[in-house]
């Protein structure tokens, strides 16, 4: 409930009682929904794991924020702690730009990976975090990324990758763009290893992350309203794709055109994953039953 209905007034006059009730009280209480304009209480907000109670808008998540919203509270072990960018194309201000992200976010580089538990079922998983170079992949997001899944096919466990991302981190040049056909390699061998892959889309998931191991997940799940797509709309434009659809590079786009497999709201992403794991589970061959 915004402010002003707090004092049973209309139009104008709730308006300004808004924005002085809004403006007496301290910083940080209050955010107002970027979509329907509400005005949320940020503990309330909290609580419901950063969406909108009233139009259902997803706020951006980092990624120990994510990680808290799905893994099993106290199992999360971070992996690769140590690996940091370095500036192998001498970038101007790239390593400035990476201090400052750092002290932002609190992280090393865009991706964090480790194990931890979901239900009953350990899994490695990967979160990145779109405040860190806009999600970007460099040469050690890959590293992290493959990682991770190598440490997945020597445990026998499953992948999860939640994505979020500008596409490939042009300060690195060929070596960023060469993370696709890494990241995606690594991926083949755990799909020949025979583990589950589940891919989650988050706002936004694009270009480079989303044309490599983003896009080959065994089920992908998407939040709602999430920027998805490789291009950008101006891109598609200048390529001659003039008549646009209005959700067009939308996960809701994405799901009528066959690209990933359902739509799942924040709040009921948890239990989805725990719901697959039950079933890649119960898939699994016994070596009796061989």
């Amino acid at each position: 409930m915004a402010p002003a209905q707090w004092f049973g007034l209309k139009g104008k006059a709730a308006r300004k009682t808004a924005r002085q009730s809004i403006d007496a009280l301290p910083d940080g209480l209050w955010t107002k929904c970027p979509k329907c304009n509400e005005i949320l209480f940020n503990k309330e907000l909290e609580k419901n794991l950063r969406v909108c109670n009233k139009c259902g808008y997803h706020y951006k998540l980092g990624a120990h924020e994510r990680i808290g919203t799905v893994i099993d509270d106290g199992t999360f072990e971070e992996m690769d702690t140590g690996l940091t960018p370095a500036n192998p194309l001498e970038f101007p201000d790239y390593e400035t730009a990476i201090k400052k992200d750092k002290l932002k976010t609190g992280l090393s580089d865009a991706v964090v990976t480790g194990t931890g538990e979901i239900g009953d079922h350990k899994v490695v998983v990967g979160v990145a975090d779109f405040a860190f170079r806009g999600g970007s992949m460099g040469s050690v997001v890959g590293e992290k990324i493959v990682r991770a899944i190598e440490y997945a096919i020597d445990h026998k466990l499953p992948v999860i990758m939640f994505t979020t991302s500008g596409g490939a981190r042009m300060q690195e040049g060929i070596l960023s763009l060469m993370q696709m056909a890494k990241t995606a390699a690594a991926c083949a061998k755990l799909q020949d290893a025979g583990l589950p892959y589940i891919v989650v889309f988050a706002d936004p998931t694009t270009a480079g992350v989303h044309a490599s191991y983003a896009s080959i997940g065994d089920f992908i799940f998407a939040e709602p309203g999430a920027l998805v797509g490789f291009a950008g709309a101006r891109v598609a434009q200048q390529a001659g794709l003039i008549h646009r659809p209005d959700n067009f590079q939308t996960s809701e786009f994405q799901l009528e055109h066959g690209m990933i497999d359902r739509i799942v709201p924040r709040r009921e992403l948890k239990s989805t994953l725990i719901k697959v794991l039950d079933f890649c589970r119960a898939k699994e061959v016994k070596p009796d039953a061989a």
